[in-house]
């Protein structure tokens, strides 16, 4: 894969808003199911996907920007391009026709194992090699790494809009057949992920995890905004001038608001505590109220025709 950050489209430096604000874009771009005839933008989400999971790994970030991993998560080699192949001269490397290794530096001496070795492998206390004193290696030269864990499996989550504000527990089924009820956390947003430790392939140090997407879906009627959640709120005149106590939704059930007489289109009014929860509180639900008038009615029509309003509403923009 390439390298992650040119994937998403941006710096090194970049913050985890800047990478979540890229991907998201990019994500609504290649989405599958707004791509179901088109297989190449179903591949660059998948990519573009992997590459959002790197980065938003602290330590798999780090670990890419060390050089330690490539951007699909597997690791580099470790001795990179130590020997330089079959290169001969001065510069040390393989000579094909002299037998053996030349370590370069114009010498005719036998070179010192133990200092290029140290070298690519560590100090070493007592010098020489087996870890004794005048002969063998001190780092440890000959371990062997310690197995690999499985891979991590992806999965994406669509929760739906009011499910993820009332953080209502969601299942998700895994690719083993089993299920799982996942507690949705405060903050939740689309983009955000969940690890199921030990949920992932299986491999000789253990099982991978599995890295868990959130996908929040739109809603029909309401709209996010940070915590909070708005709606436009349809009411009669009637109830606009004499005032009202009327039913609103919210994502837990419809509650009793009070409108005030004389109320207009464009006043917003508020439900406490019927947003998100979010990391230092919940938000509220902004209730936007929208005068409905209906279309011929004859005793609105005949009232307007004998009704002379005062005022000027158009006043404060000066016309």
């Amino acid at each position: 894969m390439a390298d992650p950050y040119s994937t998403l489209g941006v710096s090194r430096g970049a913050s985890e808003d800047e990478v979540k604000k890229a991907y998201r874009k990019l994500a609504k771009e290649l989405h599958p199911d707004r791509n179901k005839d088109n297989p190449k933008a179903a591949e660059r989400f998948s990519i573009v996907t992997q590459a959002y999971d790197l980065l938003m790994d602290k330590d798999k970030r780090a670990r890419f920007d060390r050089g330690e991993i490539e951007g699909e998560g597997n690791p580099t080699s470790p001795c990179g391009a130590g020997f330089g192949g079959a290169r001969g001269g001065p510069q040390g490397g393989f000579r094909p026709g002299g037998g053996g290794f030349d370590f370069g530096g114009g010498g005719g001496g036998e070179p010192d194992m133990g200092d290029i070795f140290e070298g690519l492998f560590g100090g070493r206390p007592g010098g020489g090699f087996g870890g004794q004193q005048g002969g063998g290696f001190s780092s440890g030269f000959g371990r062997r790494p310690p197995p690999a864990k499985g891979a991590n499996i992806a999965y994406r989550l669509r929760v739906p809009f009011e499910d993820a504000a009332a953080l209502k527990p969601q299942r998700i089924q895994l690719r083993d057949g089993g299920t799982i009820d996942l507690k949705l956390p405060k903050g939740v947003d689309t983009g955000t992920q969940m690890r199921l430790a030990g949920k992932g392939d299986a491999g000789p140090g253990g099982n991978g995890d599995a890295i868990v997407t959130i996908e929040i879906e739109p809603h029909r009627f309401y709209s996010r905004d940070g915590d909070n959640i708005r709606l436009d709120l349809p009411i009669t005149l009637k109830e606009a001038v004499e005032g009202a106590s009327v039913r609103v939704p919210t994502p837990e059930g419809a509650v009793m608001l009070t409108v005030p007489k004389g109320a207009s289109s464009g006043m917003t009014l508020r439900l406490k505590g019927r947003g998100f929860h979010g990391k230092a509180g919940r938000g509220d639900q902004l209730v936007t109220l929208m005068v409905d008038l209906p279309k011929d009615d004859a005793q609105l029509a005949e009232f307007v025709a004998q009704w002379t309003p005062s005022g000027n509403p158009r006043a404060p923009l000066g016309v």
